[in-house]
C-alpha cells in the first residue's frame, strides 16, 4: 500500500536538527510515494533558507514532490522582491510551477496557491483556481484518492482562528466536492486536525474531509501540539474506499516521530456528482 506524506509549515530559519533527522529516518521508513509539502517552507523567505529547506527535502528521497508556497515564503521586509518578484526565492529552490500536481494509479493530488504577494497573512483562491482544480478533479480516474492541497485551512477548529480561514472557501469547498474531492489538506495554524465538510458546509453535497497538518520540523509550535506530520494510506475494500490518515508526532524522549492518532476515513462514491 502506498502513502503520502504530508509535510507543512517547516519555517526553515527556526528548523530543529533533531527533528529533521527523525523526520528524516521515519521519511526512510515510510518510502511515501509523494510528499506534499504545504506552505510556510521558510520563516522570511531568505535564499539561504530556501536552499537549507530544499537540501531537507532531497534528503526524504521521496520519488514525488508537491510543494506550494505560504504566506512566511513571500518576502516580508524586502518590499522590491514583494511587489515585483514575490516567489522568484521560491521558485528558485522549488521551480516555477506554483501549482503542481501528482498523479498516480491510486492517487491525484492538486496543488492551490493561496498566497498573494498584497496579503500578509491570509490566503484566497480565485474563481480561475477554483474552475481549474473542479476540472482536474471531475476527470479523475473512479479509483484514485482525490486531494486538493492549500495552505490557508478551510475549516478551524478553535475561535480564536476563523481568521484564519481561506477567502473563497465555501465556493470552492462545495465546487469541490461536487467535483469529487475527498480530501483538502492544509496548514497554515500549526495544529493537526480531521474534520468532516460535509457536516460544516451546507454546499458540500458530499462526504469530504478537512486534514491539517501541524508544524513538522520548527520551533514554532502552537497550543501545546508537538511537531508532527500525517501520513495518508489509501484502501479499497470490497469496492469501497477507504482512507487511512496517520498523525505522527515527535517525541523528543524518543528522538523520533512516532504514530499518535490513526483515522479511517469512509470516502464517497469514487465518481462525482453529475
Amino acid at each position: 500500500m502506498s502513502c503520502l506524506l504530508q509535510i507543512s509549515d517547516t519555517h526553515f530559519g527556526t528548523e530543529q536538527p533533531e527533528v529533521m533527522e527523525a523526520l528524516e529516518r521515519l521519511a526512510q521508513a515510510l518510502s511515501p510515494q509523494v510528499v506534499v509539502l504545504s506552505g510556510d517552507i521558510t520563516q522570511r523567505a531568505t535564499r539561504a533558507q530556501f536552499a537549507a529547506a530544499r537540501a531537507f527535502v532531497d534528503r526524504l528521497a521521496a520519488p514525488a514532490l508537491v510543494a506550494i508556497p505560504g504566506n512566511h515564503d513571500i518576502p516580508l521586509y524586502h518590499l522590491p522582491a514583494r511587489l515585483f518578484s514575490p516567489y522568484e526565492r521560491y521558485a528558485e529552490a522549488f521551480g516555477n510551477d506554483l501549482e503542481p500536481m501528482f498523479e498516480s494509479a491510486e492517487w491525484l493530488v492538486v496543488a492551490v496557491n493561496t498566497t498573494r504577494w498584497y496579503r500578509h497573512e491570509d490566503g484566497e483562491v480565485s474563481p480561475e483556481q477554483i474552475e481549474r482544480v473542479a476540472a482536474r478533479l471531475a476527470s479523475a480516474l473512479p479509483s484514485q484518492l482525490r486531494v486538493v492541497v492549500t495552505h490557508q485551512p478551510v475549516m478551524v477548529t478553535r475561535q480564536e482562528d476563523m481568521h484564519n480561514r481561506l477567502h473563497g472557501r465555501e465556493t470552492a469547498v462545495a465546487r469541490w466536492s461536487h467535483a469529487g474531492a475527498d480530501l483538502i489538506l492544509g496548514g497554515h495554524i500549526h495544529l493537526p486536525f480531521v474534520r468532516s465538510l460535509h457536516d460544516a458546509y451546507a454546499g458540500c453535497p458530499r462526504t469530504t474531509w478537512a486534514v491539517q497538518a501541524g508544524t513538522a520540523v520548527s520551533s514554532r509550535v502552537r497550543a501545546g501540539h508537538p511537531n508532527s506530520v500525517n501520513v495518508l494510506r489509501m484502501e479499497n475494500i470490497g469496492g469501497t474506499r477507504v482512507c487511512q490518515v496517520e498523525r505522527w508526532d515527535h517525541s523528543a524522549v524518543h528522538k523520533a516521530f512516532v504514530c499518535g492518532k490513526v483515522l479511517r476515513l469512509r470516502l464517497a462514491s469514487g465518481a462525482a456528482l453529475p
